[in-house]
């Protein structure tokens, strides 16, 4: 068993993300986003607005839409595998959820997608933002 931060990173990989897509909403992404910016971590949003964008992009199966959904619908819900409200570690699942299906979108996510996020970025929280992201 592998464990990151107490966060055992097998039960993340092995989690059915569909099962969060009722949870997901454009609308609740944002909110979740802007109530939510400095617990989540610039790296984890970014990737979140990878996979938003690869969802919307007509190049992306329904299977791996399906999975990011799924993912962004995890990060969106307050109650998972871990907690959000739990204080230094309540967005640590949803960190690895995420990174998990950006592994699985990897081959959606273009540089139109990634200028996408990184503007979307930018206008949230500000230019010099940008140089700590990496692609």
């Amino acid at each position: 068993m592998s464990t990151h931060d107490d966060i055992n990173v097998e039960e993340i990989e092995n989690l059915d993300f569909e099962k969060y897509e009722d949870k997901y909403s454009e609308s609740g992404l944002w909110d979740k986003i802007r109530k939510n910016i400095a617990k989540i971590g610039v790296k984890v949003i970014y990737q979140a607005l990878l996979l938003y964008y690869v969802a919307q992009s007509p190049n992306c199966p329904s299977k791996i839409k399906a999975g990011i959904i799924g993912a962004l619908g995890y990060l969106i819900s307050p109650i998972d595998l871990i907690p959000d409200i739990m204080p230094g570690i309540g967005y640590a699942d949803d960190a690895a959820a995420i990174a998990t299906a950006v592994a699985l979108a990897q081959i959606y996510i273009t540089d139109e997608i990634k200028a996408q996020a990184k503007a979307k970025i930018a206008d949230l929280l500000g230019e010099d933002v940008l140089a700590n992201l990496d692609d």
